[in-house]
């Protein structure tokens, strides 16, 4: 492995959405986001879900966006495990709308705290699903 780059892994529940060696990675987090480069220092870190872009060791940039999960870095290796996973080509558009409808309607009802956090978990997912869609037009 070169020192240029780091291995990754990125699981979701229903799929492995990468698995190569990587020279950078951008991940959301819920004050921003965090990159990670060759070396970084061992750690967990919480995902909020938002988009993900990771340059290859071809220098290919990859985008994706992601839902909760969570990352660890050791040794070199980056693991990181999320509820979903996709690349914008896969992202239906009307189906991310709709989920997003159907999130605010829940929200504007003043359910539960435990429904209110399921729904805004819900939303934050469908906005960053048409984020995505929308800034890469795929």
């Amino acid at each position: 492995m070169s020192t240029k780059t780091f291995y990754l892994h990125v699981i979701a529940s229903n799929k492995i959405f990468y698995s190569g060696h990587c020279q950078n990675l951008v991940m959301p987090l819920e004050d921003g986001e965090k990159g990670i480069l060759p070396r970084h220092e061992d750690m967990v870190i919480a995902l909020s879900p938002g988009e993900i872009r990771l340059l290859n060791e071809n220098d290919q940039w990859i985008y994706g966006v992601v839902g909760s999960g969570f990352v660890q870095i050791v040794n070199n290796r980056v693991t990181m495990i999320v509820d979903t996973a996709e690349h914008p080509e896969e992202i239906n558009e009307r189906r991310a709308q709709e989920a997003r409808e159907r999130a605010q309607e829940q929200l504007r009802q003043g359910k539960s705290i435990q429904e209110h956090s399921h729904f805004e978990a819900s939303l934050a997912r469908s906005l960053a699903r048409l984020r995505t869609k929308e800034k890469y037009h795929i």
